[in-house]
């Protein structure tokens, strides 16, 4: 079992780079969070983790449902439906009475009655006490805006959209290539050498032909797109196994596959699929083991092979994704020396090109000649300008793209009028290959309307609001 899991284990080091390495985001949090809870759900009916008390008991469904309820707050879009599925599966296992018939059918242990009660109050306690939590410090009503309405402004598609990424023109082969060998697998001619081997070479297909496509392609975007679309392939399979698996008996075992699939989905109302995964590549892995267990037992000698093609294929394709820097490409690097700070808040840092000189020139023209105590608005807001100054955000937003900007122009500049928004700063030798701004000509026909050019630097263009303009 140790090397199935090395294998499936050793693509994440090059497919999820960023959720490796320890830097607090939180897309990497939220998927990190939910292996925990994972870890503790599967673990709810073990001996060795609830021992014999009624306290043991209580310490592991205590922990299992605080865990559940994590990732809802470092990442609602994937945490929601993760817990939504937890709650309705603990729920599913009381109702339909099936953990005693299971348990003595299965070689697992699986969670009686009275643990699984106690998931769902831990549960309940740990909402109530994180909502309490919230609101004495950044208050429910604040919550509330920036994590839901202000993310839904931008972020959510419509239920149309999402199915996008199902409507993949690879499907009318690899779904029957699949199929068959998913059929082969159940029939008793697999027993048989060749119809082992045909069968693997079936479900191998697939991935097979992402690596021969990624030989015959070298277009960085080309790559990335078709070693994406292997994901709708590998989701609707997994739920298809989940499902048949489901006929064996409804256990918390088998019940994970649909938490995992309802936090993917949930993931991919940010942005679908394309363009990220958001970290959630070791969900996938998950789903991937769940469908080599679930091999009927006269063909398990198939896993290991099934194993080796899974992480050659995401090892050859993640490797050349993250070795092209595809994710970058966004970003203008200049073939250029590299530049050092010289200013002690930016110590340490460094950049090709102008951009880090033009920011300290930016940074030191503003202690000079912009008081304090004014509000400054940065567009679109590529540099750390609050944290180099040590100056205190008047504005809510501090970066303003696509994803990030709930404001019409009209609204953003409404909002800075509210704000008494005295000086903008818009940065005129961007980083990013284009604006991010959106509807940049428009806010910056608005802007002009209201405030004046007060100084051009090398990079960028700083405007003033005359005080009598503003509205106290």
């Amino acid at each position: 079992m140790w090397v199935i899991a090395l294998l499936l284990a050793a693509p994440l080091t090059v497919l999820g780079v960023y959720s490796v390495y320890p830097h607090p985001i939180y897309d990497c949090d939220a998927a990190f969070a939910i292996l925990v809870a994972v870890f503790l759900l599967q673990r709810l009916g073990s001996k060795r983790s609830t021992g014999r008390t009624v306290q043991g008991e209580w310490v592991t469904a205590a922990l299992a449902g605080t865990a559940a309820v994590l990732p809802v707050f470092v990442k609602q879009n994937i945490g929601v439906p993760f817990l939504a599925a937890v709650v309705v599966g603990i729920l599913l296992l009381l109702i339909l009475g099936q953990i005693g018939k299971d348990k003595r059918l299965e070689p697992v242990d699986e969670p009686n009655s009275a643990i699984l009660f106690k998931v769902l109050a831990a549960i309940g306690v740990a909402i109530l006490l994180a909502l309490g939590l919230i609101q004495v410090t950044a208050g429910l009503g604040n919550y509330l805006h920036w994590t839901v309405h202000f993310a839904a402004q931008r972020r959510l598609p419509g239920f149309s959209e999402m199915l996008t990424v199902y409507q993949q023109p690879s499907f009318a082969w690899t779904l029957p290539s699949v199929g068959c060998g998913l059929i082969l697998l159940c029939l008793p001619i697999v027993r048989r050498t060749w119809a082992k081997i045909l069968a693997l070479c079936l479900l191998s297909a697939p991935l097979l032909g992402s690596i021969v496509y990624l030989l015959l392609n070298d277009d960085l975007d080309e790559r990335a797109d078709n070693l994406l679309a292997l994901w709708p392939m590998l989701l609707i399979l997994s739920a298809i196994v989940a499902l048949i698996e489901l006929r064996k008996g409804i256990t918390m075992g088998r019940l994970i596959p649909f938490f995992l699939l309802a936090a993917i989905h949930g993931t991919f109302l940010s942005q679908q699929l394309w363009g990220s995964t958001y970290a959630i590549w070791p969900l996938l892995m998950l789903l991937i083991a769940q469908m080599l267990a679930a091999i009927p037992s006269n063909s398990q000698k198939l896993v290991p092979a099934l194993a080796s093609v899974v992480c050659a294929t995401f090892l050859i394709c993640g490797g050349l994704y993250a070795a092209g820097h595809e994710r970058m490409n966004y970003l203008q690097i200049p073939d250029q020396a590299v530049t050092r700070a010289t200013l002690p808040a930016l110590r340490g840092m460094a950049d090709r090109g102008p951009y880090l000189l033009d920011f300290e020139e930016l940074v030191r023209f503003a202690t000079k000649e912009i008081p304090a105590k004014d509000g400054i608005l940065l567009l679109p807001g590529e540099e750390p300008f609050f944290f180099a100054t040590g100056r205190v955000p008047q504005f809510p937003v501090q970066i303003f793209d696509n994803t990030t900007d709930p404001y019409s122009p009209k609204e953003l500049l409404e909002a800075a009028r509210e704000r008494h928004i005295r000086w903008v700063i818009v940065k005129t030798r961007l980083q990013s290959t284009e604006n991010p701004l959106p509807e940049g000509e428009l806010t910056m026909d608005l802007v002009r309307k209201e405030f004046r050019m007060y100084r051009r630097l090398a990079g960028y263009d700083v405007y003033r609001r005359q005080l009598l303009q503003l509205k106290w």
